[in-house]
């Protein structure tokens, strides 16, 4: 997530080094010599298959029916690696990650990795339309309606001070790897507020769901689609419009964020490998409601991403015969 064409919380050569460093929750890093990086295999057979796995419930879902199709209707030996954004694509080159499977812009990446460095293609849409922005409970909308245009938050930013906002009201961001312009727009459009990061996309989510039981002031970046919205509306505030190039210059940035056509990217070696993994990555597409309902599994029923999976798959075999085509 998560997300938008860049990520400002980290710079580049920093990522470099994290890339060599950063052991994912399962284990698995970039750089690690001990982890399978045979790619996945030639011929149609498909051997291993390597994807990553970005931090948020969404990216989960959509990895999870990948996964679980692979294993139980191709054979595959898939191995997912927890990895943020950027340390996924790093991967690519070294064959470590064969794909990332819900991408949310990054043309700065696709730049980098696609056209310079050509270790990744682009493997179409997900289908998915993504949505990022701020938001607030709706009780908060119903209670001030004015407050979901942001030429109104200035009038209320001392009613969303924290004790980690410094003063001013607080904006809450989730996980810092998540795309955002955030800092730059609050800056640019003059608003009385501080960026501050709940950490986590659960964090966030608990933050909205107390606000709205309690009647809290919380002001946040969130983003769709997402299963939370069923449970908790939460209203988008709108922002100066968005038009194209406007967000070019980061350090300028002034408008609300483009809706996302969501896709997916594979590593060039496994685009060329003759693996039915591919054309299955390739193939897969299906809506925000497919991805909200296994997301909702995760992360509500606390399924394991492979019975979510499972569950869905057995309910959409047709959707699913139709990417083994």
């Amino acid at each position: 997530m998560a997300r938008q064409a860049r990520q400002w919380r980290v710079g580049a050569a920093g990522l470099a080094v994290l890339g060599l460093t950063l052991t994912a929750c399962g284990g698995a890093k970039v750089g690690d010599s001990s982890s399978e990086a045979d790619g996945s295999g030639s011929s149609g057979k498909c051997g291993t298959f390597n994807v990553a796995v970005n931090p948020w419930v969404g990216y989960e879902a959509n990895a999870a029916v990948i996964a679980y199709v692979a294993e139980n209707d191709l054979g595959c030996k898939v191995t997912k690696k927890d990895l943020k954004e950027e340390i996924a694509w790093q991967g690519f080159g070294t064959g470590e990650v064969d794909a990332v499977v819900e991408n949310w812009g990054h043309d700065d990446l696709k730049k980098k990795y696609i056209t310079d460095q050509k270790t990744a293609v682009d493997a179409g849409p997900t289908g998915n339309e993504g949505l990022i922005g701020w938001y607030v409970p709706p009780w908060l909308a119903k209670a001030h309606p004015d407050i979901t245009d942001w030429n109104n938050l200035n009038k209320y930013a001392s009613k969303f001070k924290t004790s980690e906002s410094g003063g001013k009201g607080q904006l809450l961001d989730g996980d810092p790897s998540f795309v955002t312009n955030d800092e730059a727009l609050v800056k640019n459009l003059k608003l009385d507020y501080k960026v501050v990061y709940a950490g986590s996309e659960t964090a966030l989510i608990q933050t909205f769901r107390k606000a709205e039981k309690n009647k809290e002031w919380v002001i946040g970046y969130f983003y769709e689609p997402q299963w939370f919205m069923s449970e908790v509306p939460l209203e988008k505030v709108k922002l100066p419009e968005y038009k194209e190039g406007c967000d070019a210059d980061a350090e300028k940035v002034d408008c609300d964020y483009p809706v996302y056509k969501l896709d997916k990217i594979v590593s060039a070696k496994f685009a060329k490998s003759g693996s039915p993994a591919y054309d299955l990555v390739k193939n897969f597409n299906w809506t925000n409601d497919d991805q909200n309902v296994v997301a909702k599994y995760i992360a509500v029923d606390k399924m394991t991403p492979e019975a979510a999976a499972k569950k869905w798959v057995d309910a959409n075999r047709d959707k699913v015969d139709a990417w083994l085509k």
